[in-house]
């Protein structure tokens, strides 16, 4: 028996879209400011290094925009064609940005490795690039925090990767501002050699972006750990034998899960099911990025075995109307209940009314019956008693 249990996850459909592009609005503003004026000051106060920050602001600027387009869709509900939802899109265009970044950095890498190696012609750069570097630092470190508790929040790499994107321009504004004063203090290589560090900043965590995203688009699982938690939540709930077979999947900052619960060969279906309900709900407590959890309900492993040989309940149903025609007549057959056990069927019958002649041929007929049948270990007839008020 294989049931889905999914949870709805509200918080992050309208309230997240509204929070990400306020901040990412805000982070825009912010990005084509700083950029402007990092590479118009820059060209002027001779600081190349204060150009190639105020491309990075500018490289901002356009993931802020793919955050915006991506956001909203990522967070729709299931469809049809999507029937795990969207989280992809989100982990896909954190991807994407990650490679525009790597683009980036390789880019300022190369000019100002050509520039590093004729540092004769290297003009000093003056003071004004060194007040927009502070400004920088400033303003971008707040961006930083703000966005990052908003992709805390909601759980979202996107956001998480956009407020990196912006601290790196923070980190990479420091170095400019190192590099700048060594280059007026009369190192004047120390400009380019702060580009360079900036480029590989931008480098290091773009790709550690572009990796922790690829991992997901592959259908990497949960970790060792998680996997041990989820099964050891599972054996703790009353009626769980063992547990197999977990197999998960992370979709943005949600995992999906299938797990196999066995249970005591001789539960009802109904008692099994509510068993895997009862370990969704304790998996959920204590890891609420679980959103979707599969059970399957297994007989205990040591009673499972192939049972293709078996005779279906269609047939058995027909074998005891033409053995005992009495109990066919009076017993609810519809209500029998049937356990297959170690390549065995045991039956169990219900005769709401019966005397006791009638039940002593029922039952000495049903002995005859199991000894006929080699894969009929028992038959116990019972007499149900009404439930009267």
């Amino acid at each position: 028996m294989a049931v889905t249990n999914t949870t709805d996850t509200p918080d992050n459909k309208p309230d997240f879209v509204k929070a990400a592009r306020e901040v990412t609005l805000i982070g825009a503003a912010l990005d084509a400011l700083l950029g402007l004026a990092k590479i118009l000051v820059g060209s002027i106060a001779n600081s190349y290094s204060l150009v190639a920050d105020g491309v990075h602001s500018l490289s901002d600027l356009a993931s802020d925009f793919m955050v915006l387009a991506i956001t909203r869709f990522s967070r729709s509900s299931p469809d049809s064609d999507h029937p795990y939802g969207h989280a992809r899109f989100e982990t896909l265009a954190t991807v994407l940005l990650g490679c525009m970044l790597l683009a980036v950095a390789v880019a300022l890498a190369y000019e100002n490795i050509l520039r590093f190696l004729d540092t004769e012609s290297l003009p000093i750069p003056t003071w004004p690039a060194l007040i927009i570097a502070l400004i920088s630092i400033a303003s971008k470190e707040w961006i930083y925090r703000y966005t990052a508790n908003v992709a805390k929040e909601y759980k979202s790499d996107l956001l998480l990767a956009n407020a990196w994107h912006s601290r790196s321009d923070a980190l990479s504004s420091i170095v400019v501002f190192i590099g700048v004063l060594g280059s007026m203090l009369g190192v004047v290589w120390m400009d380019v050699l702060a580009a360079l560090v900036v480029a590989a900043i931008i480098a290091k965590i773009a790709i550690g972006f572009i990796l922790q995203n690829l991992r997901q688009l592959v259908d990497e699982g949960l970790s060792v750990p998680e996997q041990k938690q989820i099964i050891a939540l599972a054996k703790e709930v009353e009626g769980v034998v063992n547990v197999h077979d977990l197999r998960s999947r992370l979709m943005g900052s949600d995992a999906y899960i299938e797990i196999h619960i066995e249970v005591d060969a001789w539960i009802s279906v109904s008692e099994g099911h509510y068993i895997g309900n009862c370990v969704c709900k304790k998996i959920r407590k204590h890891m609420p990025d679980v959103t979707d959890i599969v059970f399957h309900i297994d007989i205990e492993h040591k009673e499972h075995d192939s049972f293709t040989e078996l005779p279906t309940r269609n047939e058995i149903i027909a074998i005891l109307e033409s053995a005992i025609p009495k109990l066919a007549a009076i017993a609810q057959l519809e209500k029998t209940t049937l356990h297959y056990v170690n390549k065995k069927v045991f039956i169990e019958l219900f005769m709401p009314t019966a005397d006791e002649n009638t039940l002593t041929e029922c039952t000495n007929k049903a002995t005859a019956l199991c000894k006929q049948h080699k894969w009929l270990q028992d038959i116990s007839i019972l007499k149900r008693i009404p439930y009267t008020n």
